[in-house]
């Protein structure tokens, strides 16, 4: 696969961000309902307010230490007022982006993907990676084997998204066939994670493809068991989970800010590498300031082993994960030559004497 091109799923006949459907006949005039401009009076012509989105999930670290801990708003400075937007969905996030709504946000790689194809690549970039592995198949203790999975329920986040397709390509390397309506040799059954917990407490389920925290939540408190660990299917045992995105037309106006935001995002990834039992409670913080719920210590600690919080966005797990979903029939064509706008995090990862990162995608 040409290592700059690659694909976009979505479920043939389903409108997957749908709701951005109308944003998107404005995408070129983002200016007029954006806050680009908003009070841009510190000389520079560049704004003085910087809008972020988020999620109230383990998988976003960086962004919960990088608000709790002020290390945002430390690398902004004074004169730039720092917002944040909570987000439950990739669509809601996007379609908040190209609403103009917020400047950038932490998401994961099916949204960026999705949003980059429904705009034609005019709506945004991928300036950064956050967050690599913590998603694997968790199974009944009776499940030892992926023949075992035959005639099995399995559940998924939802239809499409990024555990959903590795779940279908995995099992149709097995020679296992699914299909979208939950039939086939196992039954994938697409799921909110918050139910995939009830339901496979219940015994409803037997199975599941979810990232963190949800993985550990199955195992330490329902008694699953790993049966295959996503970053065993990937070269390196690395693969995308969370990226930075920003706005492209916000990118193009003000380039200082979104170099500052690049800043704190660097320190609030080193911060957590470096401290990771404060980082773990000053995320905790955050996720009860978001959501007014916190993890137990000990699914905040399983969390936090099996995830890796890098700058590197891991392009090739990007390009090779829309190339799973052609193959089980979840994608439409895209051309994802310039998704990735990493410039301006190299420079500064230069600057600091640290190794660039690369957008190329490679052969996987």
């Amino acid at each position: 696969m040409n290592s700059r091109t690659s694909r976009f799923w979505r479920v043939r006949g389903t409108r997957v961000l749908a709701a951005t459907a109308a944003a998107l006949l404005a995408v070129t005039g983002l200016a007029a309902c954006g806050g680009d401009g908003d009070g841009a009076g510190d000389g520079s012509g560049e704004a003085t307010e910087l809008r972020l989105g988020l999620f109230p999930n383990i998988t976003h670290a960086p962004a919960l230490v990088g608000v709790q801990n002020g290390i945002f708003a430390e690398k902004l400075g004074s004169d730039i007022k720092l917002s944040t937007t909570p987000f439950n969905a990739g669509p809601s996030a996007i379609e908040a982006l190209f609403n103009g709504a917020i400047d950038a946000t932490y998401i994961g790689p099916n949204p960026a993907i999705n949003g980059w194809a429904q705009s034609k690549g005019s709506a945004l970039h991928i300036i950064a990676g956050s967050t690599s592995g913590g998603a694997a198949l968790v199974v009944k203790p009776g499940i030892n084997s992926v023949q075992d999975l035959r005639g099995k329920k399995i559940a998924t986040p939802q239809l499409g998204n990024t555990q959903d397709v590795a779940l279908r390509y995995w099992l149709k390397k097995q020679g296992l066939k699914t299909d979208t309506s939950g039939g086939g040799d196992v039954s994938v059954l697409p799921t909110p994670n918050s139910e995939i917990i009830t339901a496979f407490g219940s015994g409803a389920l037997d199975g599941a493809w979810v990232p963190e925290p949800h993985l550990s939540r199955l195992v330490l408190e329902h008694g699953a068991k790993v049966l295959l660990d996503e970053k065993d299917e990937w070269p390196g045992g690395e693969f995308v989970t969370t990226h930075l995105i920003v706005r492209k037309e916000f990118l193009d106006k003000n380039p200082g800010l979104v170099k500052k935001l690049l800043e704190g995002h660097i320190a609030a990834v080193d911060f957590v590498n470096g401290n990771q039992a404060q980082a773990a409670k000053a995320a905790n913080d955050q996720l009860q300031a978001l959501s007014g719920n916190t993890l137990k210590e000990e699914i905040l600690k399983a969390s936090f082993a099996n995830l890796t919080f890098t700058v590197d966005p891991v392009a090739p797990s990007l390009y090779g994960s829309a190339k799973h979903a052609e193959e089980v029939d979840l994608l439409d064509p895209v051309d994802l030559n310039g998704i990735y706008h990493l410039g301006p995090l190299n420079d500064l990862l230069k600057a600091a004497g640290k190794p660039e990162v690369s957008a190329e995608g490679g052969s996987s």
